[in-house]
């Protein structure tokens, strides 16, 4: 079957962004509102993060069944369908008047978000052109690396100036177009489907795996980890049903996930680099404007505008690396933004508590240098070499490992963070004694500005918080660095050429 050319294409890429960005973009936009969600229906902010956690709970178990669901139901309907429900449910979440109200259909909401990443991605892929099909890859990087930084300040704005419910209300217009569109252009496309049958004991293994992992993920910290019996008993759980997962999938006859995907060279290369990459980055991304409005005074609104400059970069480069992927070697350019990433790290890793606004968002923004370039051409090469059958399984449970490994990478890095911030404190506390000059000079001087002896104690333990929590940021940084200096060298041991097998995903 033909691809798709002139406007229908355009209209296909625009209808196709949208929805992706629409479902990225939700996935961050709440983040920002949850302490006002949480006092409006008269619960704590502790109670109120079950409204992300959630959100990609339900995500995260959808998203690998992706390429099961597409085969039974075909990519068409399936990413069609998704996007209407979506865009149903995010009008009953704005409608919500209590959190366990608001909590259910935040789970629905993430079972329809699942499979529309991956798809979104196949359907391009599928229906562009193959000498395009890196542009197409880079379109697709650009809208979902620009949907997470625009988020927070989305929602930033809207809390403050509208209504919470709003942050959902405005996937309507959005989801509609999307799904209107994409069906009237390629309701005559649809995939082949097949009557695979269930794999219930796949699907319940999964569920109880990946639901109990990110739950771990997202309260450990607030539980203190492994002091908690909850979670002790959430990391049982979930040790022992992916064993089991593992061990049945790989000799199911019809699995609910295509764990063989991972005897193929470059699917996995591209997928631990992607994940490892996006444990960094997403790490980084949340450390940062958390030391900027916890430690630096910054308002929610001028840490998003600190942070903001990485996202301009991939706006503006993505669709140029995408049309130039096929005459430079796809490794070089990912080690490039590796290189980028890392050193962007370094120098984020040498800041003091003296820095300004403008050298923060100047770091973010060459940054973004590396966005484009590790994202788009790692994309394409964990997919080079597929069928396009294959795609949307693929691309599926890539997104679920990069998203997991996003989880894991927040909940390391806050941990840490917190962690080193304590060894920070209690090593300086350790030399401010009544007999240390420094000690004796530094009280003196603040006396004679006027301060109470107390008071100019108070002042030097915050002095110190302050120190403690600015040397830890740096450690965090100087490990992101040495991530992403150490994914150069992986991403050499995937082969080229890169490039998808010929024909589309719907003949």
């Amino acid at each position: 079957m033909a691809c798709l050319q002139g406007f229908q294409l355009v209209l296909l890429t625009l209808a196709v962004s949208l929805g992706i960005f629409m479902n990225v973009l939700d996935s961050a936009i709440a983040n920002v509102a949850i302490p006002t969600i949480a006092g409006n229906m008269g619960v704590s902010a502790d109670e109120g993060t079950w409204v992300i956690t959630s959100f990609t709970v339900s995500m995260a178990i959808v998203l690998p069944l992706t390429g099961w669901l597409a085969k039974r139901f075909g990519e068409v309907k399936l990413y069609v369908i998704c996007t209407l429900l979506f865009t149903i449910v995010s009008l009953l979440c704005g409608l919500s008047t209590s959190l366990p109200q608001l909590i259910f259909f935040r789970v629905l909401q993430g079972i329809f978000a699942g499979p529309m990443i991956p798809l979104s991605q196949s359907l391009l892929l599928a229906n562009y052109p193959p000498e395009k099909k890196g542009l197409a890859t880079g379109l697709w990087a650009m809208v979902a690396v620009a949907a997470p930084v625009l988020g927070p300040i989305l929602g930033g704005y809207i809390t403050d100036n509208i209504s919470w419910p709003w942050i959902f209300y405005i996937n309507l217009p959005v989801g509609l177009f999307s799904a209107y569109f994409t069906w009237k252009i390629l309701n005559k496309h649809e995939t082949k489907t097949i009557k695979v049958p269930v794999d219930f004991v796949g699907f319940i293994l999964l569920a109880l795996g990946i639901g109990c992992l990110q739950v771990l993920l997202d309260k450990g910290k607030d539980l203190d980890w492994f002091n908690s019996s909850f979670i002790i008993t959430l990391a049982v759980i979930s040790t022992i049903s992916l064993v089991y997962f593992i061990s049945w999938e790989l000799t199911e006859k019809h699995p609910a996930v295509d764990l063989t995907l991972f005897k193929i060279r470059n699917f996995t290369i591209g997928t631990i680099a992607i994940s490892l990459g996006y444990m960094a980055f997403f790490g980084s991304v949340v450390i940062l404007p958390l030391w900027l409005q916890t430690q630096m005074n910054y308002t929610p609104t001028w840490a998003g505008l600190a942070t903001a400059p990485i996202g301009f970069i991939p706006l503006i480069f993505s669709p140029i690396i995408g049309r130039v992927m096929g005459k430079i070697d796809l490794r070089i350019l990912v080690s490039f933004g590796f290189f980028a990433f890392a050193y962007c790290s370094f120098w984020i890793a040498s800041f003091s508590t003296s820095v300004t606004v403008d050298n923060v968002a100047l770091a973010r923004f060459v940054q973004g240098v590396g966005v484009p370039c590790f994202f788009i051409p790692t994309i394409s090469i964990l997919l080079s070499g597929l069928p396009p059958d294959r795609i949307a399984s693929a691309a599926g449970l890539s997104n679920f490992c990069r998203i997991l490994s996003g989880s894991f990478g927040t909940s390391i890095f806050v941990t840490l963070w917190s962690n080193r911030e304590s060894l920070h404190q209690s090593k300086m506390v350790e030399n401010l004694t009544s007999y240390n000059p420094q000690m004796i000079n530094t009280l003196n001087d603040l006396n004679y500005l006027g301060l109470t002896q107390q008071a100019s104690l108070a002042k030097i333990r915050e002095l110190i918080i302050n120190q403690s929590y600015m040397l830890a940021t740096n450690d965090i940084f100087w490990v992101c660095g040495y991530i992403f200096l150490s994914l150069f060298v992986l991403i050499l041991f995937a082969k080229p050429p890169f490039v998808q097998q010929a024909g589309t995903a719907a003949e």
